[in-house]
């Protein structure tokens, strides 16, 4: 199987697309011949920092775009990104254990900078054991960031990009044609239009990206027109909907208005014309379904090269004033349709539709490179200075006052800071409250309810600091979803250890563990093989389903309170062992014991290979572990794992 990794940023929706397409291509062509998963090592190593540069940025391109032309010439005309590595540590640390642990055959990266970490990891000449792509998301004014750093191939939407590569040197045989990688859904949508059943006035899609004052009068303006049928799309803007609706609702006329859609596919193949902002992804999936573009805004640098696209290959036209776009609408549709017709057949010039199936046959066909050092290897001869390793006591599913603990968070740090633990993660529960036996929970106060989430999330971090700095303990928050069932088996706990942000109780346990690993934290099964709760029967739903979840979860427990799961150590999945504390005599419990940094990435990275972890059974903190020299605590750890290693084999229960 060909392990495939994919490197994407949120720095404009395009390159997330281009990520995601090749992804489920290469799923929807050889599921059983790819492993693939998709990475923003910005989001996991940088979280509120990255949001706060991501919202900038984003305004920055929509408010003052002048300005971030500016930026955007100072990174394309200097080294500003190769002289300011060392900002980015953090993520060369985190590739380089993403390259220790999976041991990619292939990367991808759709966002440029990550080729510059590759860079500086490999800088010694190592050769690489896997081949390296860059997909080119933008379109001929490419940013000279894009290919002063190394790959074996770059991939290009076009000839017009291919031809910028070429004049800056880069060499042909490293220059791939492909189109744009959209959603395969492109390439198998039915086209009706211009077809005898495309009869009536013609379709126009707004998408409202940019100009928003001016969008109101201008979809009302649109409305009136007996020749159009108008779609609106507002994204995740609720207020601006609200003010298109109201101006709406005398209108004798008619408006589809809509939110964020997945439908994109779907709404540009049935339309005849789209007005937007010249974003990449936006501009590319156009032309996919040969939908001619009349573009209302271009932000100075990485957009100008998409609107040269579509201007000087007849495509569509530039309209920045909604007169000019109410122009551009007349020219298009006058003598029956002539030039509309006319920007169609050019469009089927560049369209690729299956540009992603066509990327992801490329990436299957190639071969692995031989004779280069292991990232393994490589990951040990980078740290020249090893980071010190320890034992580590850790209880990683504990409970307070948000919940249905007995303490208040600042008293649960206090109660195992004094105890000598080395790290700690709260993980009060929630449940959906849309069903109603999560409603009927939320009423008993077992759990939190959604108001409290951000309160709680934010009560975490401030005792952080305290913990470490009167104890130096690691405090880590988490949350524990309660999926409960009404029916024998049907109900599980699924614990989020190391979250940076809250997640919605509503979604499945599927989206709940995609988005605990999107945040960089690690998702564990609670108590699975548990058969008498406070809760219900049972919390066996992740075990009775263990082929669908295994893969999926990073951990099971496979000791809780003082239960001990011995089918889980028996089926030899990752493990640890968590008091699930609720008052103080739960302490008195399994715990988890981890030879490793003290660091949250090093400790969940520990559990997620699972090597160097034990479990232990915490009884006095007088007289029991954490207070040994550090002789008497390794040798204890050595019994630990021996008697563990008993329970695996044998099956039996070890005293």
């Amino acid at each position: 199987m060909k392990k495939i990794l994919i490197f994407t940023a949120g720095f404009g929706e395009g390159h997330n697309t281009a990520a995601r397409s090749i992804r489920d291509a290469l799923h929807h062509l050889a599921p059983a011949e790819a492993q693939v998963e998709v990475f923003d090592l910005f989001e996991s190593c940088y979280g509120k920092p990255y949001h706060f540069v991501r919202k900038a940025y984003i305004t920055a391109i929509n408010r003052t775009p002048r300005f971030w032309g500016k930026i955007y010439n100072v990174i394309d005309g200097t080294q500003v990104v190769e002289s300011n590595m060392m900002v980015l540590s953090r993520m060369r640390k985190a590739m380089l254990d993403l390259l220790g642990q999976h041991e990619p055959d292939v990367i991808i990266s759709t966002y440029p900078i990550y080729n510059y970490v590759l860079d500086d990891l490999y800088e010694e000449g190592h050769p690489k054991t896997f081949s390296q792509i860059t997909i080119i998301t933008d379109s001929i004014t490419v940013n000279s960031v894009w290919y002063r750093c190394s790959s074996d191939y770059f991939l290009v939407a076009n000839e017009d990009t291919a031809a910028v590569l070429r004049a800056a040197g880069c060499p042909e045989e490293r220059i791939k044609i492909l189109g744009f990688p959209v959603p395969h859904r492109f390439a198998e949508m039915r086209d009706r239009r211009y077809t005898a059943e495309d009869v009536g006035p013609r379709k126009v899609l707004y998408m409202i990206n940019s100009g928003k004052k001016e969008a109101p009068q201008l979809v009302e303006r649109l409305s009136q027109r007996d020749d159009i049928v108008l779609t609106v799309t507002v994204g995740r803007d609720a207020a601006l909907r609200r003010e298109i609706e109201a101006l709406m609702m005398h209108s004798a006329h008619s408006v589809q208005i809509l939110g964020w859609t997945t439908k994109m596919p779907e709404l540009l193949t049935s339309h005849h014309v789209i007005i937007t902002k010249a974003g990449g992804a936006t501009i590319q999936e156009a032309i996919a379904a040969r939908t001619p573009v009349i573009i209302s805004q271009v932000v100075p640098g990485q957009e100008e090269g998409n609107a040269r696209l579509i201007v000087e290959n007849e495509c569509g036209m530039l309209a920045p004033r909604p007169n000019a776009i109410v122009e551009a609408l007349e020219t298009a549709f006058a003598n029956d349709g002539e030039v509309l017709r006319r920007w169609v057949a050019n469009l089927g010039r560049l369209s690729h539709p299956d540009a992603s199936l066509q990327i992801a046959r490329f990436i299957l066909s190639l071969a692995v490179p031989e004779d280069a050092m292991s990232p393994r290897r490589l990951s040990f001869e980078a740290k020249s200075v090893p980071a010190k390793q320890s034992i580590l006591l850790c209880d990683l599913h504990t409970h307070t006052t948000f919940s249905d603990g007995k303490l208040t968070v600042a008293e649960l740090v206090d109660f195992y800071g004094q105890r000598g633990f080395d790290a700690l993660c709260i993980t009060d529960h929630i449940c959906d409250y849309a069903k109603l036996i999560g409603r009927m929970t939320g009423l008993t106060g077992v759990a939190m309810t959604l108001d409290q989430v951000t309160h709680y999330f934010e009560t975490i971090e401030k005792e952080k600091r305290r913990a470490w700095e009167k104890y130096n303990l690691l405090l880590m928050t988490g949350l524990e979803f309660n999926k409960e069932g009404l029916t024998r088996k049907s109900s599980a706990h699924l614990l989020g250890i190391d979250l940076k942000r809250p997640i919605d109780p509503g979604l499945s346990i599927v989206q709940t563990i995609a988005e605990i690993h999107a945040q960089g934290a690690l998702a564990i099964a609670s108590h699975p093989h548990e058969f008498k709760t406070t809760w219900g029967k049972n919390t066996l739903y992740l075990w009775e389903n263990l082929e669908q979840y295994a893969p999926l979860l990073d951990a099971w427990e496979v000791a809780s309170r003082d239960d001990l799961f011995n089918p889980v150590g028996l089926r030899r999945l990752p493990f640890v062992a968590n008091s699930d504390f609720h008052k103080p005599k739960h302490i008195f419990s399994w715990k988890t014991v981890l030879f490793c940094e003290k660091d949250p990435e090093a400790i969940k990275e520990c559990i997620r290979v699972n090597r160097n972890v034990a479990i232990t059974l915490y009884r006095n903190h007088h007289t029991g572990f954490t207070t040994l020299p550090i002789e008497q605590r390794a040798s204890r750890l050595n019994f630990v794992r021996k008697r563990m290693t008993e329970l695996v084999s044998t099956g039996r229960e070890v005293a």
